[in-house]
């Protein structure tokens, strides 16, 4: 949400930041806001003055009664009454006009970064830089839950059959891979500075409103039914929402937290639920990044955030780039934001195993999430996220990218010991020929 003192006094600079976003029918927003904004300040101002005159008049009640000028008095009071009458019928308006302008600004995108490349959509993003020599091998390397299930470690029957489609089981190495990557980059995280939080996976609808648009909302979260509850979507969600209202002393800035969760999502509209493997699921866990940062370092901190994706993958000898999203990919709250993307030798390209976001003051603003300055004064904080792995959407990279022509699957150093010291994993068949190990 926008500083409604920009779209008073830059309205045009708002309207073109919503044709850079291809969002045109929000054009007629800035106007509504701008008529609705100034009718609100208007009443208000009706209003003040009216408490003004009811209070200088009501002094004269009991001076009046004093001297015995009764009827005076009574007429005194008949204004009083229409004071209060008139009162009344602002004193509703004021936040039903004021609730008119918050419901409009919500739906107004934030000022996306100068270095965002304009296009409608995500074809038109933007490959920054690649890690990495992306290898293709001499054999088919299969589908990653024929991977998987030639080591005995997915079952989507048996998880369709009790949840539906987007579940599933990870059962033996599979699962104890998928804990160990987690468990991997919790201390990969801890290492770099973060501090280490486990969060609420539940939220309020005042917080969903705080940290996400209304679309997104819409196409993402779980509504508890009966309840002021949501599942999160990510640990971005009550990371960022721990901060509702508080004000931050500037030299306890910035403040770098890494977050483990589940995730739950609807994936509403999303292409390839239907089909089988984990890359859109309902169900999954995250290790995040979390940062709160003083305005001027948020640049600094999102740099930081996406090169230690792109490091933690590598660790594990992954290859990876990063893509800039384009203006018409930006989720509304976000300044600028890139994706980091896997190497996939089966598809012979990349595919989305990470984003990093710098939101702005767009979170802070709709959560009040304050900094006290120095000078005392209080300003706005800014709010970025990351992640850093996400399986089980990781694994299908991992296994892809770590398969051998016997069809086993190396372990990296330094998933070693999370792995109880086990270098290579062995399966109960070769998922590329079906032939049985030796």
């Amino acid at each position: 949400m926008l500083d409604i003192r920009m779209i008073r006094e830059n309205p045009e600079l708002v309207k073109e930041n919503i044709k850079k976003k291809f969002q045109e029918e929000k054009l007629p927003l800035v106007d509504e806001v701008i008529r609705l904004d100034a009718e609100s300040r208007k009443v208000q101002a009706e209003a003040d003055e009216l408490r003004s005159k009811k209070n200088q008049v009501s002094k004269q009640i009991g001076t009046l009664m004093a001297q015995g000028k009764k009827e005076e008095a009574n007429a005194v009071k008949q204004q009083v009454a229409s004071f209060s009458e008139k009162l009344k019928e602002l004193e509703a308006r004021e936040p039903e006009l004021q609730g008119e302008v918050r419901k409009r600004m919500m739906l107004i995108p934030n000022i996306i970064d100068p270095s965002v490349p304009i296009g409608p959509d995500d074809s038109h993003n933007v490959e920054n830089e690649r890690f990495g020599d992306p290898v293709v091998p001499d054999f088919t390397v299969p589908y990653h839950t024929d991977i998987m299930e030639s080591f005995g470690g997915i079952d989507l029957d048996a998880a369709g059959r009790v949840a539906g489609n987007g579940f599933y089981y990870l059962i033996g190495d599979m699962a104890r891979l998928h804990s160990a990557i987690l468990s991997y980059a919790r201390d990969y995280m801890i290492g770099r500075g973060f501090t280490y939080v486990i969060p609420p996976y539940m939220i309020r609808s005042k917080v969903v409103d705080g940290v996400m648009s209304f679309s997104e909302m819409d196409a993402m979260m779980y509504k508890i039914e009966g309840e002021d509850l949501y599942l999160i979507g990510t640990s971005e969600h009550s990371m960022i929402g721990r901060f509702i209202d508080q004000i931050i002393p500037a030299a306890q800035l910035p403040l770098t937290l890494t977050s483990y969760s589940p995730c739950f999502r609807k994936e509403k509209g999303a292409h390839g639920m239907e089909e089988r493997g984990v890359y859109r699921i309902h169900q999954f866990e995250k290790q995040e990044m979390i940062v709160v940062c003083e305005p001027g370092d948020a640049m600094h901190w999102y740099n930081i955030l996406w090169k230690n994706t792109v490091d933690f993958f590598r660790s594990m000898e992954i290859p990876v780039r990063t893509l800039e999203c384009c203006s018409g990919d930006l989720a509304d709250l976000k300044v600028k934001s890139c994706d980091v993307e896997a190497w996939s030798p089966r598809q012979k390209k990349y595919f989305e195993v990470g984003s990093c976001s710098n939101l702005g003051d767009a979170q802070a603003r709709r959560l009040k999430i304050r900094i006290k300055g120095e000078d005392g004064r209080n300003y706005l904080a800014y709010t970025l996220n990351n992640t850093c792995v996400a399986p089980p959407r990781m694994l299908i990279a991992f296994l892809e990218n770590r398969l051998q022509a016997d069809g086993s699957v190396t372990i990296p150093e330094v998933l070693r010991p999370y792995m109880g010291g086990v270098d290579r994993l062995i399966p109960r068949y070769n998922s590329i020929t079906g032939e049985k190990p030796c």
